[in-house]
């Protein structure tokens, strides 16, 4: 089998290609890809060739980690053909790495790492996997008092923080990006003085953050680095020494966290609208990763794999 999927040659050198698929396994399921998105974090890194050491990693890649459609053939999974599903990934594509593998037209999936899921969730559904990412950074310790950063994984930090009862500040530089706050407030670091937040969460990706979080934590605080950090995280030790700081590292969601973020969706509690800002056909898929890494104001890009030939 043959599918279209995006393609990173090198660092720079992306584009729609036709590659091949390994042959299906005994518990694979194939699933005709609706939607996908472009991580800002991850992708981005592979894209600029700054993604440090990796597990997977090399060129030529398939990437994307965050694809919703629906299923094709179902083998012997026992999911229903027409099925509307999360995929977070795929690994089928013979030489061409998958890392993620999750941005191509079809994918030859695992029956264990698809997830069925509300249809009427639509491109919504590629932001499961920065939810569930967001859910396992809180389910690690107390809910945060502070937040830095409000792009989308900031947001649904933010968002579920609410929906699990608490109140969090978020503080954003970006005035384009203080807007859209549900159930918190935003505010420009610089109009915040508090200097007591007990937990504090980054969600800012910048590896030189530590000494300020530092300076606006109380004693005893726990400061979690929810990002993916592309340089060393590094910090001055004796303001950190005095305040007898924690700090943590918040990985990988785990499947209980994809079906926390579920459940709180079904009640009503969680909301992934507003938090996608650009779409674009997968034909002009180059442009569009460009523009997902490049303009300020694209919050998150989505991939419309509905009409790609």
């Amino acid at each position: 089998m043959e599918t279209v999927a995006v393609v990173l040659r090198n660092p720079g050198a992306l584009a729609l290609e036709r590659v091949g698929c390994l042959p299906a396994g005994a518990e694979d399921v194939l699933v005709e890809t609706a939607y996908s998105g472009i991580s800002t974090g991850t992708e981005k890194l592979l894209w600029s060739g700054r993604m440090p050491p990796f597990p997977g990693m090399g060129y030529p890649l398939v990437p994307g980690y965050e694809t919703v459609g629906r299923v094709v053939d179902p083998g012997s999974s026992g999911l229903d053909e027409g099925t509307f599903v999360f995929v977070p990934g795929a690994r089928c594509y013979g030489p061409v790495k998958g890392l993620f593998g999750g941005a191509a037209q079809r994918l030859l999936v695992d029956a264990g790492r698809i997830t069925p899921i509300d249809e009427t969730l639509g491109a919504n559904g590629t932001l499961l996997a920065l939810a569930a990412t967001a859910r396992h950074a809180l389910a690690g310790g107390p809910l945060p008092k502070l937040i830095v950063g409000h792009g989308v994984f900031g947001r649904l930090l933010a968002r579920l923080t609410v929906a699990l009862g608490g109140h969090p500040t978020v503080i954003e530089r970006n005035p384009s990006r203080q807007i859209g706050a549900r159930g918190y407030r935003v505010l420009d670091p610089d109009e915040d003085p508090r200097r007591d937040y007990t937990v504090i969460y980054d969600a800012s990706g910048d590896s030189e953050v530590i000494d300020s979080l530092v300076a606006r934590a109380a004693p005893g605080a726990e400061i979690v680095l929810a990002g993916f950090y592309e340089g060393r995280p590094s910090f001055a030790f004796p303001p950190a020494f005095m305040r007898e700081i924690r700090l943590r590292i918040a990985a990988e969601w785990r499947p209980d966290d994809l079906a926390a973020v579920l459940a709180l969706l079904a009640e009503g509690r969680l909301s992934l609208d507003g938090l996608i800002s650009h779409r674009a056909p997968a034909a002009n898929a180059p442009e569009a990763y460009r523009t997902a890494f490049s303009d300020p104001g694209c919050l998150k890009m989505i991939l419309d794999w509905r009409a790609t030939a």
